[in-house]
């Protein structure tokens, strides 16, 4: 299990305003990732070093936005303004998990241009929607070389996330403690005064430090 993304909802102004102030602020250009024809949302990807990235991600006016957990998830985080959404790990076996939580992990693909496929399965947005500080779990499948953090080099790290909430409900749905698929990435827990989830992402760019 490993850090694997942040994902941030759009602002009002659409998800290519919302990633180009993104991408400014970090000093990077981002690429066009793509629609996600399974959850009815489509996103852009600002690649990271260390086998991280960004991804700035908008609900369509598609059927599934409103039947689809990620779809909902997209549309009522923006519909309050957009911002961060969540953190995702990756994991090996998602088998644990779908036991644990008692459903089946859903499908999730996007096509490129020259018609390779982006393939993975998730399960863990609707723990993310009551609870927005826990992680969802992914498990890429297909060619490896298709990460997102592979679109370009990286040159940004991800170095701090900001949570309210607490290392222990994290531990307990993750089944084992936090710091070990965050390692890489240092976390700041805040007492939530509000909803919990992430408060805001720290990156070391060229120009030093940039917290978004």
């Amino acid at each position: 299990m490993r850090m694997d993304h942040v994902s941030y909802a759009c602002e009002a102004d659409g998800l290519l305003a919302t990633t180009e102030r993104i991408a400014n602020a970090l000093g990077v250009e981002a690429v066009k990732g793509g629609v996600h024809p399974r959850f009815g949302t489509r996103n852009m990807i600002i690649p990271l070093t260390d086998h991280h990235y960004l991804e700035v991600v908008e609900v369509l006016d598609h059927p599934a936005s409103g039947k689809a957990p990620f779809g909902q998830a997209v549309r009522a985080r923006s519909a309050a303004g957009g911002g961060w959404m969540g953190w995702c790990v990756e994991v090996d076996d998602l088998a644990p998990f779908e036991q644990r939580l008692g459903r089946q992990a859903v499908p999730g693909n996007r096509k490129f241009p020259d018609g390779r496929e982006l393939v993975w399965k998730q399960i863990g947005i609707l723990g993310l929607i009551a609870d927005p500080q826990v992680p969802y779990m992914l498990k890429w499948e297909g060619d490896p070389s298709l990460h997102p953090s592979n679109a370009y080099p990286g040159t940004v790290r991800m170095s701090r996330l900001t949570i309210a909430g607490s290392a222990e409900r994290v531990t307990e749905w993750l089944g084992e403690p936090v710091e070990r698929p965050l390692e890489d990435v240092a976390v700041e827990w805040v007492s939530p005064k509000g909803t919990p989830g992430i408060m805001s992402v720290t990156f070391e760019t060229a120009d030093g430090a940039v917290t978004i």
